[in-house]
């Protein structure tokens, strides 16, 4: 008898241990089983600011398991400071190991579209830890030091993917996107700029009033040519968005006569010659569009009455009021104002 309740005893310990690993290997490994999520964890985080970093981003129960887990490995917030990707299936202890190591998943930065020097360092704080003020000072200290001035700080910058860690400081993140400016402007595009007696700061500001009239890029070219011969023959360039750039309304439909005699060095209705920066930050289609423009003998062009986007161009005055024409024309039997 006493044999029997050892012998049952013994089982029911071998069966709670056996629960017991099971419950610790179900915790342990379980995956998680949402979309790919990342767990930022600030500079000067707390325990406790890093459980709710884990459980907003994870969920409450994979969070806390993760979170658990990483307290047990030895993880503290300043290890962990940084940014990790947590993808679908992977397992709670390696999520926690990884963030208690602090084996930050790199973050790919991509900008397009963007306008103004503010609007990128507003963009670069929504993706990585750098906030907006603090980019700008860098490029007050880093872009300033190699001549660059504030209006001009868009032309140091080239739209496209760049990967970072998520902490990366400010210098870093200017200095690589800077540097891959630099490299754009291989030995043949300055010559194809100096051909075109520019400088790579001028196609950077010509490029941004090209991309501000179209959004149409197969006539890129020839819209660049246009003001490359208004530029060459020393007329003003007379482009609306750069009024637009000077005002400060980026949504102007129409350019009035009040408009256009708004004094600023960016209106090129008033003042001959490039504008003093890019009105926006100009991508490398646009640039090599500029360097590349087909030669033509077009000086004027205006927005297609048929709203389709693109242009209609001419050589002369008479042509070009006889296009103006219909567009307004067009514009105000649709309401536009």
């Amino acid at each position: 008898m006493k044999k029997t309740k050892i012998f049952i005893f013994t089982a029911l310990l071998v069966v709670i241990a056996a629960l017991a690993c099971a419950v610790a290997h179900f915790y342990i490994f379980d995956s998680f089983h949402g979309d790919s999520a990342r767990v930022n964890i600030p500079a000067g985080a707390s325990v406790d600011d890093v459980r709710a970093k884990m459980e907003n981003a994870l969920g409450s129960s994979f969070g806390n398991k993760v979170y658990n887990l990483w307290k047990l490995q030895g993880g503290t917030p300043q290890a962990s400071h940084g940014s990790f990707l947590v993808s679908k299936g992977d397992e709670a202890v390696y999520a926690a190991r990884r963030i208690a190591k602090g084996r930050q998943t790199p973050v790919v930065f991509t900008f397009n579209n963007i306008r103004t020097i503010n609007d990128l360092a507003a963009r670069v704080a929504t993706v990585l830890e750098a906030d907006s003020a603090s980019f700008m000072a860098a490029c007050d200290t880093l872009l300033g030091a190699k001549g660059y001035e504030p209006r001009t700080y868009a032309s140091a910058f080239i739209p496209d993917s760049y990967e970072f860690y998520w902490t990366a400081s400010p210098a870093k993140i200017v200095t690589v996107m800077n540097d891959f400016r630099d490299r754009f402007w291989s030995p043949q595009r300055r010559e194809k700029a100096a051909a075109l007696n520019l400088t790579p700061e001028q196609v950077h500001t010509l490029a941004s009033i090209v991309e501000s009239e179209s959004n149409k890029t197969d006539e890129y070219g020839k819209i660049a040519r246009l003001y490359l011969n208004r530029y060459h023959a020393g007329e003003k360039l007379q482009s609306d968005p750069t009024v637009k750039f000077g005002i400060g309304d980026f949504g102007l439909r129409r350019i009035t006569s009040a408009q256009l005699s708004h004094n600023s060095p960016y209106n090129t209705y008033m003042y001959k010659g490039l504008p003093p920066g890019p009105i926006r930050i100009s991508s490398a289609l646009t640039m090599d569009s500029v360097l590349d423009a087909p030669e033509h003998k077009y000086k004027y062009m205006c927005a297609s009455a048929d709203f389709s986007g693109y242009h209609v161009f001419a050589e002369d005055y008479a042509r070009h009021r006889i296009n103006a024409a219909r567009y307004h024309k067009a514009l105000n039997a649709a309401g536009i104002h």
